[in-house]
């Protein structure tokens, strides 16, 4: 029976780790008692068995832990988990030779104080210089940015 309970406690201890590394990150309970649960299946070993089985018990314990998580983060399981390490968005630029500075347009919709204008055919992010500008109002290009236009409504 004390072999059986030797094998459960490592079974649940590594278990309780992956639930740590893949779940639930951070130091929680199950990272805690993952590793209390190998410590006390070491300690039974050693306890019950003598220093023979007591050191193949913490090797496979010391190799079979790292080796599990290791394994379930090239899983397919575990690379659904892991963040990719590029990528592939890219920022919309303006293009400076369709836009100039004092070009004019409407607003697509309301600039609060962002939102989406048309100037010479092109849709464009745009910030207003502060007020909030109506739907469908004739704006100014005052400043342009890289990534968005600075607009100010047109006076009437």
């Amino acid at each position: 029976m004390t072999a059986f309970a030797i094998i459960l406690l490592i079974f649940l201890g590594l278990l309780l780790l992956l639930i740590e590394f893949a779940v639930i990150p951070g130091v929680t309970i199950a990272g805690i008692g993952g590793f209390i649960l190998l410590g006390l299946s070491v300690y039974i070993a050693f306890a019950q068995y003598g220093t023979g089985i007591g050191f193949l018990t913490l090797t496979f314990v010391l190799v079979a832990s790292p080796l599990l998580i290791f394994y379930f983060f090239k899983s397919k399981t575990g690379k659904k988990m892991v963040l990719e390490s590029f990528i592939d968005g890219k920022v919309e630029t303006v293009n400076i030779e369709k836009i100039q500075v004092g070009d004019t347009g409407k607003t697509i919709g309301r600039l609060a104080p962002s939102g989406k204008v048309k100037v010479n055919g092109e849709v464009l992010e745009a910030t207003s210089t502060g007020s909030f500008v109506d739907h469908n109002t004739e704006i100014k290009v005052l400043k342009i940015l890289t990534n968005k236009i600075i607009v100010e409504p047109l006076k009437k």
